[in-house]
């Protein structure tokens, strides 16, 4: 059986005496509070049994704020993934106690989505958002921001110019790397396609216009054919590649720039392995679906977004935003991408 860490090991692994660690724990004499989080991270990392109560010691006096995020669907691997991260970040918050408020819904009217911005607000010192771009949210940011409440949006950004600050992707890039994908792998020069959930995410719109603009740039010898709408839904995405897949025999490239690539996962498998290794096929964020879809070799790419560094530097920011008014300028914050392939997972 495993010997339980001592206090010594503790102090060992945190780079600080016995005493410092003893300081810490009983809270007797003020200790740094950069020292005092080494200590925490020490006892996490050694499964020191106090560590709880470091975490507390750590935690008792400073303030204390609620934050609100809300997120498209709850059924999704995503946003599921995504909200686990979003609470660890706030539990794991440095200078403040956070508690994190999370909402889910599936897409539905900018009225409706106002509505539950402003319910949110009520109850937080600061809110997250995934949504669409519309002068109805924009509005709804515009009062809170004048209330003190900062708004972030969050992977697809929205109420550019009074938004606190955008946090995600260069989604624009974005598509451009999903192009250049299909243009350096698809065996032969063809029609090429691209999904995006709906216009009004500006998220989805920058990467169509990336995804386009490398074509016209560096491979015209494709076409890009008109562009498809599935409104993040994989029933719609599935029946809509099952339709490319007939009336293209020589489609040589599928981009999923939103949701809803489940469906033509689903779509490409029953297609038959053959024809879905002969189609280069790009989408976006790991879930199970994509992984396994990528271990089968029936989609290529996968461009992801680093959720747990993005949910750090959002709390970071949001506490931030909370102490000192927010910014004078509203600002973006663009974070680097993951890329994966079936040799990568």
């Amino acid at each position: 059986m495993a010997k339980r860490p001592t206090i010594a090991d503790l102090a060992a692994e945190a780079g600080v005496s016995v005493a410092t660690v003893d300081r810490v724990l009983n809270g007797r004499l003020p200790v740094r509070e950069e020292t005092a989080r080494r200590v925490y991270e020490a006892a996490n990392a050694i499964g020191y049994h106090a560590a709880g109560l470091i975490r507390h010691r750590l935690q008792q006096d400073l303030p204390h704020y609620h934050l609100g995020f809300i997120l498209q669907r709850p059924d999704q691997p995503f946003y599921q993934a995504f909200a686990r991260e979003l609470k660890n970040a706030v539990e794991n918050a440095q200078g403040f106690r956070g508690t994190a408020h999370i909402d889910h819904f599936a897409m539905r009217t900018p009225a409706e989505i106002a509505a539950k911005l402003h319910e949110v607000a009520a109850r937080c010192r600061a809110v997250a958002m995934v949504s669409v771009d519309h002068p109805t949210i924009t509005a709804a940011v515009a009062d809170l921001k004048e209330r003190g409440i900062p708004v972030f949006s969050l992977l697809s950004d929205f109420a550019s110019g009074v938004r606190e600050s955008y946090i995600g992707l260069d989604n624009r890039k974005v598509g451009r790397t999903a192009a250049w994908m299909i243009a350096k792998a698809a065996k032969r020069p063809g029609k090429v396609a691209i999904f995006v959930g709906s216009h009004r995410f500006h998220g989805h719109e920058l990467r169509e216009i990336g995804f386009r603009t490398f074509f016209r740039e560096h491979a015209p010898e494709f076409e890009v054919i008109d562009t498809l709408v599935n409104l993040d839904d994989h029933h719609i995405a599935q029946e809509a590649s099952f339709d490319l897949l007939q009336r293209y025999p020589d489609l040589a490239g599928l981009y999923l720039a939103g949701g809803g690539m489940e469906g033509a996962i689903a779509a490409l498998r029953e297609e038959g392995i053959a024809r879905a290794s002969r189609l280069v096929t790009v989408c976006n964020e790991i879930t199970p679906d994509s992984r396994a879809a990528l271990a089968e070799c029936v989609i290529t790419l996968v461009i992801a977004t680093p959720l747990e560094r993005l949910s750090r530097e959002l709390v970071t920011q949001m506490g931030r935003a909370i102490e000192t008014g927010g910014a004078d300028t509203p600002g973006q914050i663009f974070l680097p991408f993951d890329m994966h392939i079936s040799e990568t997972i």
